[in-house]
């Protein structure tokens, strides 16, 4: 993605607050629809039509208070979004993972933790789309299993890519302004804590679901057992190829060439190999179609247009919002991330930081600084956008198509406000540790 100039701080319209009611409408829309209009809302197209009718008044209005930058930005921002969530689910989706091992608690959390190891190394999107279907298909003998996919979004498609900027999108953003690669891996610490006690959490859970398994199930499940066999492995070479072209085909590498979308075309060029050389009858099997992504593309043109706004008006007001303590950065980070999705709030707060540098340095003396940004509250930035980016469906890009592809496979996923229920028990508490531990 490129910088915004919400990020950069180019920002010379005065919004009034009423057009933030769009954005509010929108994640209304997300959470009403599948509750009063499911079977309408199951079309892409429609999802599509509601983006678009609460899109079109503020594009008209930005446009007619000549905010064309801000929205140009917007525009490479959402096309750099989806191109890169895109290579990775149609890359991913050429590698299959056949089988049909036992779907007991001590393999389901296996299969969550070496998710959560993979996500910072290919990405919380690729770690999600290689390993949701073989999790899916071990437990669909099983019929107490809708906390599976749940904690998967927690652990797989958020948490565990904390470690490198390849992990997830707003820690990619800080390092192409300045952040050192290898900075975020300062943050294991964290990522082991957190990661720990989900995994610990999702075992003692799927350990009581497994014991009201009907004697019939389980032993239909032991019967099913296939060894695991991974094939389609030279998409390997096109996921290596996304990742190094998110890695080092940015301004900071190839200058000017950057403007022109040199890293979306090798990421799509990636795919475009992946799909014509993957023989189909792998993408067959583990019934792959494009409706997840097509889901996430209809969606979140909504969502970073009508959002727009509401990231300016938070950025020209930053100052008057007085953050100075790490906890206040990790919270208001971390709740705005869960539904502004966690890439351009991190983008916001970030340069928040930076434009408050000198007294955030007089109050964290003595600490360690990037880019003028005392660490720790660097770190609690990060952990804020990342984590947090779990408490909704739309805090993340692969949220919403591990919901999608759960639900392909027919299993009926929580709501958007039901989803919220679980990552409020479940991670509010976590998050409270968390902070306390590691930011006061």
């Amino acid at each position: 993605m490129e910088l915004s100039p919400v990020a950069a701080g180019v920002i010379e319209v005065e919004l009034p607050l009423w057009l933030s009611g769009f954005f509010v409408t929108m994640l209304l829309s997300i959470a009403v629809f599948p509750l009063v209009a499911e079977h309408w809302w199951e079309s892409n197209r429609n999802k599509l039509i509601v983006s678009l009718l609460l899109s079109v008044p503020v594009l008209a209005y930005l446009l007619s208070e000549g905010a064309v930058q801000e929205l140009l930005h917007a525009a490479e921002e959402y096309f750099a979004f989806i191109v890169l969530l895109g290579s990775l689910f149609v890359v991913s989706g050429g590698i299959l993972v056949e089988g049909d091992i036992k779907a007991t608690p001590k393999i389901n959390t296996a299969f969550l933790a070496l998710g959560t190891v993979l996500a910072s190394i290919m990405g919380t999107t690729g770690a999600s789309m290689l390993l949701i279907r073989p999790l899916l298909r071990t437990n669909s003998e099983r019929r107490h299993t809708i906390h599976t996919p749940l904690f998967f979004i927690f652990l797989v498609s958020n948490v565990g890519g904390l470690l490198t900027p390849l992990g997830d999108p707003p820690l990619f953003l800080g390092y192409l302004r300045g952040v050192p690669f290898e900075w975020t891996l300062g943050l294991w610490k964290e990522w082991f804590f957190v990661s720990v006690l989900l995994l610990a959490i999702y075992y003692v859970l799927d350990t009581r679901a497994y014991r009201k398994e009907s004697p019939m199930d389980l032993t239909l499940d032991r019967a099913r057992v296939e060894p695991l066999r991974v094939r389609g492995l030279l998409n390997l070479v096109w996921l290596a190829g996304i990742v190094l072209a998110v890695a080092f085909l940015n301004e900071k590498y190839i200058g000017d060439l950057s403007h022109y979308f040199v890293r979306e075309w090798v990421m799509l060029a990636m795919a475009g190999l992946s799909w014509f050389l993957t023989p189909k009858i792998l993408r067959e099997r583990q019934n792959f179609t494009f409706h997840p992504i097509l889901e996430v593309a209809a969606l979140f043109i909504g969502i970073f247009a009508t959002m727009t706004p509401a990231l300016m008006l938070l950025e020209k007001h930053s100052a008057e919002l007085g953050l100075v303590h790490p906890l206040q950065f990790f919270w208001g980070t971390g709740l705005l991330s869960g539904f502004l999705d966690n890439a351009p709030t991190y983008l916001t707060f970030f340069s928040v930081a930076q434009g408050s540098s000198q007294t955030l340095q007089a109050i964290h003396g003595g600490t360690e600084t990037v880019l003028g940004i005392p660490g720790i509250i660097l770190a609690a930035i990060s952990l804020g956008a990342v984590f947090m980016g779990a408490m909704t469906y739309i805090g993340n890009g692969p949220n919403f198509m591990v919901k999608a592809i759960a639900e392909e496979s027919g299993l009926r996923m929580p709501s958007f406000v039901s989803y919220m229920r679980w990552s409020v028990m479940v991670l509010v508490p976590i998050f409270v540790l968390t902070s306390v531990i590691f930011l006061l």
